[in-house]
């Protein structure tokens, strides 16, 4: 187990937020005046923030994004959740980062999302986080581009030359893709695309964190 890294999604794995978030991303193009928005985001090249700023602008204006949008998107994402009641965490979630975190287990946090909304949500659900242990789409817009970017920073937080095992933890097809395109194991979490899941590959689903837990540990 001290070998192992496990890399943890936050929308969905660790957090009950796909609904409200996906909604807030929408709302908050709505108002920095992108009009036309594709929110038919499951179907998105890349499942992320960055991305879907970058994509809806582009098909609005015709033009190249500038970079300055994306610090006035996050911001319009903070003001759209804020109408939302709180997140709940996903069953287990803050007790099984607390056993990681006091049993000396590697874990880092990789995102689509930007980061000052993923920081709401896990203090929403009060989960531990350090903020050198999470990459987000701010980094990346491609889920394998700031999954690596969580991996280099496990490294350096607990430092570690390397791992012998590293476990993606999610939610989602696209999390199993990325999984499986950097050749790392894959747990998946949740009912809703258990289905989905085994038919991509998947080979570990739990219904939540806590059956996860007491499954592994």
């Amino acid at each position: 187990m001290e070998d192992t890294l496990y890399i943890f999604d936050i929308d969905g794995t660790l957090t009950d937020s796909v609904p409200m978030y996906l909604m807030s991303v929408t709302n908050a193009m709505l108002k920095i005046g992108i009009v036309d928005i594709d929110t038919d985001y499951n179907n998105y090249k890349y499942h992320t923030d960055s991305y879907a700023l970058r994509y809806n602008y582009e098909r609005n204006f015709s033009r190249d994004m500038p970079k300055s949008l994306l610090k006035d998107f996050e911001n319009s994402l903070l003001e759209e959740m804020s109408v939302f009641s709180p997140v709940n965490e996903i069953k287990g979630a803050k007790a099984l980062i607390k056993f990681l975190k006091d049993n000396q287990v590697s874990f880092c946090f990789a995102t689509g999302a930007l980061p000052k909304p993923a920081i709401v949500k896990l203090e929403q659900c009060d989960i531990w986080y350090d903020k050198e242990l999470l990459a987000t789409s701010l980094t990346s817009e491609s889920r394998e581009g700031f999954v690596l970017d969580a991996v280099e920073k496990a490294k350096k937080y607990f430092k570690r030359t390397g791992f012998n095992k590293i476990v993606s933890v999610g939610d989602g097809v696209w999390d199993l893709k990325t999984a499986q395109n950097l050749s790392f194991d894959f747990v998946g979490i949740g009912d809703k695309n258990k289905k989905k899941l085994l038919e991509y590959g998947a080979t570990q689903c739990y219904s939540d964190l806590e059956a996860f837990r007491e499954s592994t540990f």
